[in-house]
């Protein structure tokens, strides 16, 4: 079982990878595997809306975004964690799930999602909101946690200092790990939940 992790900010040793770092550590004492990413330091554009993957399943621009496509699709479950921008998340990391769940070419139902912002003072809750939108637009159970998953800190190393934050995200962990193990038992016992074709409806005529 394999978990893929985003890490949506430009600094390789920030506050951020502290926040996954934690995460990581219980991931492995409950037997998931796991990869971190590094995307804010990466040049990602926005989506085209070209058409191209509706046709050929992966995004025109060969990039960053198609990597992250192949992993994503073999992963049990997906962190994405950004620092907070003006309240919101990483556009880097924003313009990358932009075109990775909108091209992506397989199923992500019951691939387990969670979001973890990583913020000075503020902002932290509209970017946590701002990320599970992929979740849940993508039939991704969005896992929990005792508390929103923000971490805060400024300066690299700041977060050490944050314990209910790094609480927060090592239950956070924890919780996804029994998750990811509990769907892949129900799979096997039950199968996936009956699935009806998508009736897409247009405001417009």
């Amino acid at each position: 079982m394999k978990v893929l992790m985003l890490n949506g900010s430009p600094h390789l040793r920030g506050n951020t990878a502290l926040a996954l770092s934690e995460m990581e550590k219980i991931f492995a004492e409950n037997g998931i595997e796991s990869e971190i990413i590094q995307v804010g330091s990466k040049s990602v554009r926005g989506c085209m809306a070209c058409g191209y993957c509706q046709e050929h399943g992966r995004c025109v621009i060969n990039d960053l975004v198609n990597e992250v496509a192949d992993k994503f699709r073999e992963a049990d479950g997906l962190v994405v964690a950004s620092p907070v921008y003006y309240a919101s998340a990483n556009g880097t990391l924003v313009s990358l799930l932009d075109r990775l769940f909108f091209s992506r070419s397989y199923e992500t139902r019951m691939k387990v999602g969670a979001s973890v912002a990583v913020c000075r003072r503020g902002g932290a809750s509209a970017t946590f909101d701002e990320l599970n939108k992929y979740f849940t637009i993508s039939n991704m159970p969005v896992v929990s946690s005792q508390y929103w998953n923000s971490v805060h800190g400024l300066a690299p190393g700041e977060a050490a200092q944050d314990g209910e934050g790094l609480q927060t995200v090592r239950v956070l962990a924890r919780n996804m790990s029994f998750l990811i193990k509990a769907i892949a038992l129900g799979k096997e016992q039950i199968g996936l939940p009956e699935q009806e074709e998508h009736i897409f409806t247009n405001f417009i005529r």
